[in-house]
């Protein structure tokens, strides 16, 4: 777990990272003012132990979620999903909803699960095929196309160093959850507030695809211009300034 030293605010804002991806990488929103920032390695990454379930679906990890959001003492927060931490997040969204303040999905992941059974073995067999290189020929391949064209190698290197620290059981694991799960399964379940957000440049995430997920449930879709599928990192500044947003707007909910 990494966290903010300030825990005397009431509301959380919690960060899921992505497959390829660790707690270290949400280091840009560390310093948000005004709120308390977590973030975790979910199970299987970092220091995290793997689920006790074999096959997790979403579900699994929302409940190690509220475990986690429980040895943290918090009883209710914003939660913030990026790529396959969106999928986690809604599946928490809908199994917990009375501990989540808002959800704001970034370059959410939507999983396979409504697809045909030969797309999903075909992700399945390159998401094995991906984790057999190990983490180094990982991050020397992958890293950069996560960002923007052009992008900072400080932000390339946090992508890389991410990549590099993937456990494969871990990533495994994870990989066979967005295979087979759905972020609808949960979503059509979830009656609070939630909106998306998408890297203008997003390779990974179509932009559209996002934006489509926001348009069918009526909900809030923002533009993160100059950003590819690790927006946080690509543009820091408009990915904080839309999280700051979010808080306000949420405080003001709660203070009415």
């Amino acid at each position: 777990m990494t966290g903010s030293d300030e825990q005397d605010s009431e509301l959380t804002l919690m960060l899921l990272h992505g497959i390829s991806s660790g707690a270290a990488s949400w280091h840009k929103q560390r310093a948000l003012a005004g709120c308390r920032v977590l973030a975790w390695d979910m199970p299987g990454y970092g220091a995290s132990p793997m689920l006790n379930v074999e096959k997790a679906d979403a579900g699994d990890y929302a409940d190690a979620l509220a475990a986690f959001l429980d040895r943290a003492q918090v009883r209710r927060a914003v939660l913030v999903g990026h790529s396959l931490g969106a999928l986690i997040a809604a599946a928490f969204a809908a199994k917990y909803p009375q501990r989540v303040a808002y959800l704001a999905l970034a370059n959410p992941a939507q999983g396979y699960g409504q697809a045909a059974a030969e797309q999903r073995e075909q992700v399945w067999r390159s998401r094995e095929q991906q984790i057999a290189l190990g983490g180094e020929i990982l991050a020397q391949t992958r890293a950069a196309k996560l960002l923007r064209p052009g992008a900072q190698q400080e932000d390339v290197a946090t992508v890389a160093a991410g990549m590099r620290k993937l456990r494969a059981e871990g990533y495994l694991a994870a990989a066979w959850m967005l295979t087979h799960d759905d972020i609808h399964r949960w979503l059509a379940h979830y009656r609070g507030g939630w909106e998306v957000a998408c890297g203008e440049l997003d390779s990974i995430v179509l932009p559209e695809a996002a934006q489509a997920l926001a348009q069918r449930y009526s909900m809030p879709y923002r533009a993160i211009p100059d950003a590819g599928h690790a927006s946080y990192l690509d543009n820091a500044m408009r990915f904080n300034q839309w999280l700051l947003t979010v808080m306000a707007e949420v405080r003001d909910e709660c203070a009415n």
